[in-house]
């Protein structure tokens, strides 16, 4: 019997008698014919314009008062990597790890830190945003589960175990975790008086409440029984349960720690290291005048060319001290308000032209 063959476009569609070739052809609906309703806008020079001069009305003003702010916040930096022969931590500079060095940086604070001063320790050149860094940790150990504690995820190696014990908490994180101490006092009279430095309430709520934990029916009496079976990073001096003699700022919850797990994306970045609150019957939380800084220096920057910083800053409603926002707005506003107007006289000039040509009578 003789086969029957339908043909599309010059070709036979191979298929055999009673069976209908199926079109490539979209369904003819308004979606794929693309027939659905749509706003096609024409631009205008009625509609333009004043698109252009609002976006600069309303963002030059913004961006004004944003840098205004910014401006107004206090903030003092003292580099403290000791690298110059003049620095009061040159003899610290060469430490390495699990050594420790003791420096006093003298300084003078102009005006008053009027609010509660956030006190940063900054590092450049760190790269925490290192692909294989940053996944280098145990967060399900991290969040206190105990099979984790004692058999930590590959991905911390080579920081995974060391001496045949389970590391804890493990990873290259934390290995390299920020341990220089820094202490504030007020200088008066000859006598140096010690500034109380806050050290909870420095990390985010979610990290401290969901996603750090201590091991499940562990508190600060059995803390050291419950890690018994670990042992603490390369780099540290001390196990994770003697971060803090507080009970609620020890082990995996606590703060620094936590700060510091909380991995920076650019390579120069600052870190909260503490708080200094004002108290209700004094002038301010820093007044004006002679202040030491005595670190406890701790942490080897020069094996990767870096340098550390202690930081004093206030903050405001929009956070810390950030200038480039309110540049930012000031130079998008103005830019939109200077081609307004030159699109404006374009448009008065140019606009009702009569381009057609003349008739001749």
């Amino acid at each position: 019997m003789a086969m029957n063959y339908k043909e599309e476009d010059g070709h036979h569609s191979g298929v055999g008698p009673g069976v209908a070739a199926k079109s490539k052809k979209p369904d003819n609906t308004a979606f794929k014919q693309q027939r659905l309703p749509a706003w096609q806008p024409i631009l205008t020079a009625g509609t333009v314009l004043p698109a252009f001069f609002v976006i600069g009305i309303i963002f030059i003003p913004i961006g004004i008062g944003i840098f205004v702010t910014s401006n107004n916040i206090r903030e003092f930096e003292i580099d403290y990597t000791g690298i110059e022969s003049s620095s009061a931590c040159y003899k610290c500079s060469n430490v390495s790890w699990n050594e420790s060095c003791n420096c006093i940086i003298n300084f003078t604070l102009e005006s008053a830190f009027e609010s509660t001063v956030f006190m940063y320790y900054g590092l450049s050149n760190f790269y925490q945003n290192h692909r294989r860094y940053v996944k280098s940790r145990d967060d399900s150990q991290l969040n206190g589960d105990k099979n984790s504690l004692t058999n930590p995820s590959k991905e911390c190696d080579p920081y995974r175990t060391n001496n045949n014990k389970p590391i804890a908490p493990c990873g290259a994180i934390a290995n390299s975790m920020f341990n220089d101490t820094l202490r504030l006092y007020q200088v008066k009279d000859g006598a140096e008086e010690l500034i109380s430095l806050t050290k909870k309430g420095i990390a985010w709520w979610t990290d401290k409440n969901v996603k750090f934990r201590n091991p499940t029916n562990s508190n600060a009496t059995n803390l050291a029984e419950v890690f018994k079976d670990t042992t603490q990073p390369i780099n540290w001096k001390y196990p994770v349960f003697e971060l803090d003699k507080d009970p609620e700022n020890n082990g995996f919850i606590n703060e620094d720690f936590i700060v510091w797990m909380r991995t920076a994306a650019l390579p120069t970045f600052r870190k909260l290291y503490g708080l200094i609150e004002k108290n209700d019957g004094s002038y301010a939380a820093l007044a004006p005048g002679n202040y030491s800084l005595h670190v406890e220096y701790n942490y080897p920057v020069l094996s990767f060319d870096g340098r550390k910083r202690m930081i004093l800053s206030t903050i405001s409603w929009m956070g810390g001290k950030n200038p480039f926002l309110g540049i930012a707005y000031i130079t998008v506003g103005s830019i939109c308000f200077f081609l307004g107007v030159v699109l404006l006289i374009i448009h008065h000039k140019y606009g009702n032209r009569n381009n057609s040509a003349d008739i001749p009578n």
